[in-house]
């Protein structure tokens, strides 16, 4: 009887040893005490247990952690940032967390001369000046490290001229003042208030027009929402409060000294003079309340319009100069910004796929701020660090994803998109082998009334269907989900049915990986009501009242906003790097660029005579996109028919799908913009926030009737149109069955 019972233990140690090894086999580890992961547990389950893995308080730990002190890309403190990001990621279960650093050129203002606006008396006597900091907001007095407003890469100056008033320094505003109302800029400081577009765009304009300057200001028009008080009491901009930010016009170009390579040790660099995109002017931003001494006595006519006018005090007269008693007073610039080479670190962190580890999906997001960053970037780094833990936690507990997740906080981010493209540009050639989607993760709210979704045409239905599983965290929408109340709140204009997804322009670090790499890719965040929020973005933009405490306090208490925002963007990384195969859906993009080519074409339907005349035709882009629908329809047919048990045949499929996003980009890249590439989205060429489509014909078609030789600017119109029909027949080409 004994001997049975030996036989029995040893046959049982013996079950379970089997069973040990074969949880080593494949995968499945389980730490004492955790609550496993069993890797056959059907997928949609797993993406269940990982959004609702995801806390609202974790977010807003991570926010206050991360937003308790300045983290300036370049400095001591957010160096200190990137090394506790990594060492939480390797605490969460990552299998690696590695710093990648970078030697790239930054601006900061010169701590023994600071930046200034002046106006002069009639014998060059300064009478006023410009304030030289923000007033701090409460509990953060004795916070050292906080930099003067500036606006980075600003030219070193002291120019003084007469002022002149240019609304927001848009290209049709410097034609109105030139064209119709006869005031030329060349020779005079230009006053532009923010908003409406990028401010580098605002600098580039004011250098074509031939200004020796431009102060740049926030208007209450513009970053003053009706009844609502300035900070701390509200979320308005105070009087004092100045937006930073950088005056680049890189058009992808990444760091300004080494353009299309990484900017590492080994890397040649052009002298500063010679870098890409770096201003040729002093440019320096102030609060509205100094703005509205400086535009109190302008002289020169009127507005042309009601839309020249903020809601300053004041007359909002054009200039040039002053008026009466002041006609002898000029504005002088005391600019001192310095360039200087400076390390920036990126941390990359990876969870290695199980059956492809060789297929890259990336979560990036950067973390480096102007002041506390308490809502640009952090809302975003924090979200990116509860979806990273996540994402560990199951890890740890045996489960792991088909794909290689890739982790990126990216440094430098403002002041050009710096760490990412430098990152994205020495590992160019793996990425586009490789990686199957870019997701960003920069700021997860910039409003809090409804969701906010710019993407490739590939994610739509993915975004769709993720948004139907997630609870709605606005108020009326209980029991609803995020879909609905995305739905109901910001509908698309081109289908009522479905909720709005915008076009991908730039502004943030998916620029490199969508535009140079043709990867595709997407963002999302929480935004404001567009129909009814005239100011522009959220008013402390970029400004030292960018705090925890105006997040917590007036933007997302709950941070119910914030999950809902983490739960999407985790749910996307987690059915691109799981799910067997890629969700992408080719025909979305087809109905895409039906739309896309009929709007052009209405555009250039403005031109009637000239196209005629310059026997202009879309036939070969309508012809493509034709093709393009067919073959869609074709590959998605296949699709439905997929063995999904037979791995060649899947993994065929999937790179099909995969390199359809870099079949729509031109090596060439855009007339006067080779970084970038992508003939079907670009950021506007007026406006680099915003994304435009057919890049190249619509820049063809601008302001086109203006400009001499009319045969020339027609044949390039020509151009273009060939050029993205080829673009979209290839891509067409790559749906097809493989010979």
């Amino acid at each position: 009887m004994a001997r049975k019972v030996t036989l029995c233990s040893w046959l049982g140690a013996a079950a379970l040893l089997a069973l040990f090894l074969l949880g080593i086999l494949v995968g499945w580890s389980v730490k004492p005490g955790s609550k496993s992961v069993p890797p056959a547990a059907p997928h949609q389950d797993v993406r269940r247990q990982l959004l609702a893995e995801m806390k609202a308080e974790n977010i807003k730990a991570f926010l206050r952690s991360f937003t308790k002190l300045p983290h300036v890309a370049g400095t001591e403190q957010n160096l200190h940032l990137a090394k506790k990001i990594q060492t939480q990621w390797k605490e969460f279960g990552l299998d690696t967390a590695e710093l990648v650093h970078y030697d790239v050129l930054l601006s900061y203002p010169n701590q023994s001369s600071p930046n200034y606006i002046a106006i002069t008396d009639a014998h060059g006597n300064e009478i006023f000046n410009t304030s030289l900091f923000e007033p701090p907001p409460p509990g953060y007095e004795n916070i050292s490290g906080v930099l003067p407003p500036y606006n980075a890469f600003s030219a070193q100056g002291m120019p003084m001229a007469d002022l002149v008033y240019v609304n927001y320094g848009r290209t049709e505003d410097f034609f109105k003042l030139k064209r119709e109302m006869g005031i030329n800029c060349t020779g005079k400081i230009v006053i532009a208030r923010y908003g409406k577009i990028f401010r580098g765009n605002k600098v580039k304009n004011a250098m074509l027009a031939g200004a020796k300057g431009i102060i740049l200001y926030s208007d209450p028009a513009d970053y003053c929402a009706p009844g609502v008080n300035p900070y701390p009491d509200g979320w308005n901009l105070p009087a004092g409060g100045v937006q930073r930010g950088n005056v680049l016009n890189l058009n992808g170009a990444g760091d300004p000294l080494t353009p299309g390579y990484p900017a590492k040790e080994y890397t040649f660099r052009y002298e500063v003079d010679d870098g890409v995109g770096i201003p040729k002017i002093p440019v320096h931003p102030i609060g509205y309340h100094d703005a509205e001494i400086l535009l109190r006595s302008m002289g020169g006519p009127a507005a042309p319009n009601e839309s020249w006018k903020g809601k300053l005090n004041v007359s909002y007269n054009i200039g040039p100069g002053f008026s009466g008693a002041h006609s002898a007073r000029k504005i002088r610039m005391n600019i001192h910004t310095v360039n200087q080479i400076t390390r920036i670190y990126n941390v990359i962190g990876t969870i290695k796929g199980k059956e492809e580890p060789d297929r890259y999906v990336i979560f990036g997001g950067h973390r480096d701020s102007w002041v506390f960053g308490g809502i640009d970037p952090t809302t975003g780094a924090a979200v990116l660090q509860e979806v990273a833990r996540s994402l560990g936690k199951m890890v740890m507990q045996g489960w792991r994803p088909r794909r290689t997740i890739i982790f990126a906080s990216w440094d430098a981010e403002e002041f050009g998109l710096l760490g990412s493209t430098e990152w994205a540009e020495e590992n160019a050639k793996i990425l586009q082998a490789r990686t199957v989607a870019y997701i960003n993760t920069d700021s997860s709210i910039e409003g809090n009334y409804t969701l906010r979704v710019d993407c490739t045409p590939l994610l739509n239905q993915l975004v769709y269907n993720l948004t139907k599983e997630i609870s709605s965290p606005d108020a009326g929408f209980e029991n609803k989900s995020l879909y609905d109340s995305w739905l109901e709140k910001d509908p698309s204009p081109e289908n009522a049915h479905l909720p709005r997804i915008n076009k991908l322009g730039s502004g943030s670090d998916f620029e490199a990986y969508f535009q140079r790499l043709g990867i595709a890719s997407g963002r999302t965040r929480y935004t404001k009501n567009r129909k009814v929020d005239k100011f522009s973005s959220y008013p402390v933009y970029h400004t030292t009242y960018e705090t925890f405490e105006l997040v917590e306090r007036f933007f997302d208490p709950t941070f119910s906003k914030q999950l809902a925002v983490s739960q999407l963007r985790g749910g996307l990384i987690y059915e691109l790097a799981h799910a067997p195969l890629i969700p992408f859906n080719c025909q979305d993009y087809a109905g895409a660029l039906w739309t896309f080519a009929n709007g052009i074409h209405s555009l250039a339907k403005k031109h009637e005579t000239q196209l005629e005349k310059y026997r202009v035709s879309f036939d070969p882009l309508f012809s493509a996109v034709a093709n393009f629908t067919k073959e869609a329809a074709d590959f998605h047919q296949r699709l439905s028919q997929l063995d999904k048990n037979n791995p060649l045949a899947l993994r065929s499929m999937n790179d099909q799908l995969m390199f359809l996003e870099r079949a729509f980009i031109d090596p060439l890249g855009l007339p006067g913009r080779p970084f970038y590439r992508h003939i079907i989205f670009a950021p506007s060429s007026h406006n680099k926030y915003a994304g435009e489509s057919f890049p190249g014909i619509y820049d063809a078609l601008f302001d086109i009737e203006s400009r001499p030789d009319q045969h020339k600017v027609w044949e390039e119109v020509k151009r273009q149109i060939s050029v993205a029909a080829f673009t979209v027949q290839a891509a067409a080409g790559t749906l097809k069955v493989a010979l």
